[in-house]
């Protein structure tokens, strides 16, 4: 590759040689002059011409030719219904011939793609790409970006993954997941450069692009193989000087959280408890009474915590301000952005601090783009954020699972003489975690620069030479207060006496630490050439490039490679693109690190053939496309440098001498794999794009195949020297699907109605797969589909399972357990108790009877739906998500608690005793042998399928007559809200579908938000 990137050097150094160092002053007048004309040269009569930001406007003659007076720094902007407006410097005009573009459908001004490194227009796109516009996204005062584009494109899967202040994230998936290495992230990209959108303002988004098929993503060779989220930010106009303000507050409020139990209701349940285990009741019927009564609430409290500590409302707030604009020579976009979320604790009255979770989050942005010279263009982009997230001691995690789990009966939170109360099973007081327990902040702060040059190389028109680099860096700082609080609870005698050895300490500094840091560099340079000959138009495209990350303690993370795209077309009909990769990744080893990801394409508007015509009164247009092509991912997921056998230092090793001290020693890891490599994707794309109806309805269809393979899976080899090896690629996936879209949009007078549709189906299924030997049929995973059922064990803490016990309802007497077959996984079972099949008919229940099953935390089926209505002034708009074919498991969610407080919640009052035992939801309860009703079974599966109703929005614009006498241009009021209804069999447990654990156990409440918001341009 040295060899490569010195040609490229050497390549863009000749940019230097054609650089025009004339001086100009950008107010001296000049004369703007030319002739215009179309594609075949055609005179184009009537064309306005307009000086950027004046009234002037003048018409082109006869002739198409024009004249008029400018400075060096206007633009002129030559607009007519039916062609393409055109923008040109004042100083490219001297008696220049401007092209006037006809407007075929899907050509026009608002139809351009991003795609790697260019701009197309839709018409141009033979890949399977989706986009968005920043302006059809809803303004929501939220903390996480990508949450606001579920359901609003085909073939993208977002699930929110989070819900406390400053982490409420959401994954991605497109096209449904083909290995089973890894969730298959896509990779995303923010103006051509490897960077998260999480934290952005949805007023920094241009448009976001879905890439999907080979076509569009091989460009990024073995990284490419998920897809891509191509990410462009707004830059200033030439034209026009836009400011803007948007100010909106509003509050978040949870869905579902914990129904604590009362006293009573706990105590019961807990003599219940014991009772199914054969034991005497812990609380005999004075304390039930005292706790009913509430006559003592020192020594019989009865506490509800999660109404005492979680609040029904947190409030939000965001702000953000714009600047666009420019002339000729610079053009200028600038945000401002201020994000304020509030947590939903309650209860921290301590005056010196603070320890209610809480985000706030400061993004700032300026793109700038610059014309140095007639044939050199420069762009300076320079942004960051700062974010700092405040929580309390323990952490929210910690808080969340003290009042979750906390029996109501514990302790009281204060005693009599104003102690904090205390247990020696509940030793943590979560009033004195909020007041007395001390904070953490966490600081971060990321700067983000990237520069990039287009110079055009005089000696053949059409080609320029480009480079980009880009400089990432980000830190974290921790900080915040330290204290510690005494303890103290009733003993037998009922005596108050304290608990534990902690004492009352005064107020301090937390130790401040600075970790994190991180630093990316990308680097691309090439070279760019369009061409059009008559009806032919070709661009040439070909980079090098290198990225660079850099973490502390590690070694640097290296990738380059050259991407090339040449792009044809003939009539504006007929289209072809070829796209090669070589690309390498030192995840493998020297001599194994790069390979070739080539793809094609093509498409056909064959609704401007002539045999279409029959047609036209109801197809506009109708263009057939397809692609195929091999893509990588180099997302392995083993040891670092596995082509090396390791080392690792370790802590045990031999007594030397007489003092008995151990030397350290060195263990061996895992055995290398030298022919490790990257996974490889033969993707596959079938579809068709549709305009009916005077372009009303706009229709969309794909088919798409996958075969993965070199998947990561083991080596089943004999291991007779003891010890494990690396993964080998020998696994083999697939998957296929269809997905479709629609659009609808009419105007009838003053009414306007918009309605959007897409869904998306995919069927995955593991072709190969090293499993053991002798491995029964019923828990072979192949044949069956490529996703896991996710076990939330709390929040961010996920964990993946394919074999599951099969159930058959639950033992109702102590002759069906005498019946069955022995189950091993409790040293007692009894009636309640779940029963579960014998799978290998051994007469025994184990491990070996765990089956292989296809529930899937990922959905067949994913879609979203919505319609937009106006009338005069109002505006409103909903947007609906929903997933089909997806399993969760509710097992951590039922079984909440600990051995202290006997696994009881608000769930165990559905627990099977004698006496309902026909009508039971759940086993028995239990404080000993759980182990039988705690496996991974099919009992605690459920359906997560769910349609929600993501966002809606009511808006009143105000009329433009009114605002000019406050030189307002335009402003809008509206009412919004995110995720507000949920319609989902998991309704009537209370439980998310989506993220089953949150409100339960240790995870934040999942939220759902309303603002109010005003939007005002100048």
């Amino acid at each position: 590759m040295k060899s490569g990137i010195l040609v490229y050097i050497l390549l863009f150094g000749s940019l230097f040689l054609t650089k025009d160092a004339t001086a100009q002053d950008p107010d001296n007048s000049v004369t703007a002059s030319g002739v215009l004309k179309e594609k075949n040269g055609s005179p184009v009569e009537g064309v306005s011409i307009l000086v950027q930001e004046t009234t002037t406007e003048n018409k082109s003659s006869s002739d198409g030719r024009f004249s008029v007076k400018a400075t060096r720094k206007d633009v002129i902007i030559f607009k007519k219904q039916g062609y393409n407006t055109v923008i040109k410097p004042a100083t490219a005009l001297d008696n220049a011939v401007v092209t006037m573009i006809p407007s075929l459908i899907e050509a026009g001004d608002d139809d351009d793609v991003a795609i790697p490194f260019g701009v197309r227009k839709k018409r141009y796109i033979s890949a399977s790409v989706s986009t968005i516009t920043g302006a059809d996204l809803p303004r929501l005062p939220l903390s996480s970006l990508p949450n606001t584009l579920a359901g609003r494109l085909p073939g993208l899967y977002v699930q929110q993954m989070g819900s406390r202040p400053g982490t409420d994230d959401a994954s991605f998936l497109v096209r449904g997941r083909s290995s089973y290495n890894s969730n298959q992230a896509p990779l995303i990209l923010v103006d051509g450069v490897e960077r998260d959108f999480v934290n952005m303002d949805v007023n920094e988004v241009e448009t976001i692009s879905v890439l999907k098929d080979a076509a569009s993503i091989s460009w990024y060779g073995m990284r490419g193989a998920n897809g891509v989220i191509l990410v462009t930010t707004k830059r200033g106009s030439a034209t026009s000087t836009k400011l803007t303000f948007d100010v909106q507050g509003g509050v978040q409020m949870p869905v579902y959280k914990t129904r604590s139990l009362n006293s009573f209701t706990y105590a019961t349940l807990f003599n219940q408890a014991r009772a199914n285990d054969g034991a005497s009741p812990q609380y005999p019927e004075a304390d039930l009474a005292a706790y009913q009564s509430g006559s003592d609430p020192y020594k019989y409290p009865d506490n509800n915590y999660v109404d005492r500590f979680l609040g029904d409302a947190a409030p939000i707030q965001r702000y953000v301000a714009t600047v666009s604009g420019g002339n000729s020579f610079a053009r200028y976009f600038t945000l401002l952005n201020v994000y304020n979320q509030a947590g939903l604790l309650k209860g921290d009255d301590n005056p010196k601090y603070k320890t209610n979770a809480n985000y706030r989050k400061y993004n700032f942005r300026t793109n700038l783009d610059l014309r140095v010279t007639k044939t050199l263009d420069a762009t300076i982009d320079f942004g960051g954020r700062v974010e700092e997230i405040r929580y309390p001691s323990a952490g929210i995690q910690t808080f969340m699972s003290t009042i979750n789990s906390t029996p109501p009966n514990a302790f009281p939170l204060l005693n009599p003489d104003g102690s904090y109360g205390g247990s020696t099973l509940f030793s943590a007081n979560p009033l004195a975690m909020l007041n007395s327990n001390g904070n953490i902040n966490d600081l971060a702060r990321t700067l983000l620069a990237t520069i990039s040059v287009r110079q055009q190389l005089n000696f053949l028109k059409g080609l320029s030479a480009n480079a980009l680099y880009s400089y990432d860096i980000q830190g974290m700082y921790q900080y915040g207060y330290t204290q510690n609080y005494a303890r103290f609870g009733y003993d037998p005698s009922g005596e108050l006496v304290q608990i534990g050895s902690d004492e009352n300490t005064p107020l301090n500094y937390k130790s401040s630490a600075f970790t994190g840091n991180v630093r990316s560099n990308d680097f691309w340079i090439g070279l760019d050439y369009d061409k059009a000959a008559g009806e032919h138009t070709f661009n040439f495209s070909t980079r090098f490039q290198r990225r660079v990350l850099a973490v502390p303690n590690a070694l640097d993370q290296k990738r380059e490679g050259i991407s090339n795209r040449l792009s044809y077309s003939f009539k504006s009909r007929y289209f072809a693109d070829v796209v090669a990769t070589y690309s390498g990744s030192q995840e493998f080893a020297p001599g194994r690190r790069f390979g070739w990801f080539p793809a094609v394409s093509a498409g056909w508007i064959a609704s401007d053939e002539g045999f279409f015509k029959p047609l036209t009164p109801v197809i506009d247009y109708f263009k057939l496309r397809g692609s195929y092509g091999v893509v990588g991912s180099d997302d392995v997921s083993v040891r670092a440098s596995a082509f090396y056998n390791y080392y690792n230092r370790s802590s045990d090793g031999y007594n030397f001498g007489t003092s008995y001290t151990a030397a350290n020693g060195s263990s061996e890891g895992s055995l290398a794999n030298p022919y490790l490599t990257w996974e490889k994707a033969k993707k596959a794309s079938i579809g068709f794009d549709a305009k009916l109806f005077k372009q009303s309805l706009d229709l969309s269809f794909d088919y798409f195949d996958e075969h993965r393979d070199d998947l990561l899976t083991s080596d089943v080899l004999p291991r007779t020297i003891g010890q494990s090896r690396v993964q080998v690629n020998q696994g083999k996936a697939k998957y296929s699907g269809y997905e479709t879209a629609m659009s609808f949009r009419k105007s009838f007078n003053r009414f306007t109605l918009g309605i959007n549709g897409n869904f998306t189906w995919v069927a995955s299924k593991v072709l190969a797969l090293n499993e053991a030997a002798n491995l029964p049929a019923f828990q072979s995973e192949v044949g069956g589909n490529v996703g896991r059922v996710a076990i939330f064990n709390r929040e961010g803490d996920i964990t993946y399972q394919r074999l599951f016990l099969v159930s058959e309802g639950l033992f109702q007497s102590q002759e069906e357990i005498d019946a069955a077959p022995k189950q091993l996984f409790s040293t007692l079972t009894r009636p309640g108790d779940i029963r579960y099949r014998d799978m290998n008919e051994d007469g025994i229940i184990n491990n070996q009877d765990m089956a292989a099953t296809n529930y899937s935390d990922v959905p067949k089926t994913y879609y979203g739906f919505g319609l937009s209505l106006k009338y005069g002034a109002f505006d409103l708009s909903a947007q609906f998500q929903g997933v089909y074919g997806r399993t969760v498991s509710i097992i951590n969610v039922i079984n909440s608690g600990s051995s202290a407080n006997g696994y009881l919640n608000q769930f165990s009052t559905q627990s099977w005793t004698p006496e309902t035992a026909s009508s039971a939801v759940y086993p028995r309860m239990s404080l000993t042998n759980r182990g039988n009703n705690t496996q991974q079974s099919d009992f605690w599966l459920r359906s997560g399928d769910y349609t929600r109703l993501k966002v809606a929005e009511l808006g009143y614009s105000f009329s433009a007559g009114g605002l000019r006498s406050v030189h307002i241009n335009s402003m809008r009021i509206y009412l919004t809200g995110f995720n507000l209804l949920t319609f989902s069999k998991l309704n009537k447990l209370d439980i998310d579908p989506e993220i089953p654990s949150s409100g339960y156990n240790s995870s934040y409440p999942y939220v759902r938000t309303f603002a109010l918001g005003v939007n005002v341009k100048f």
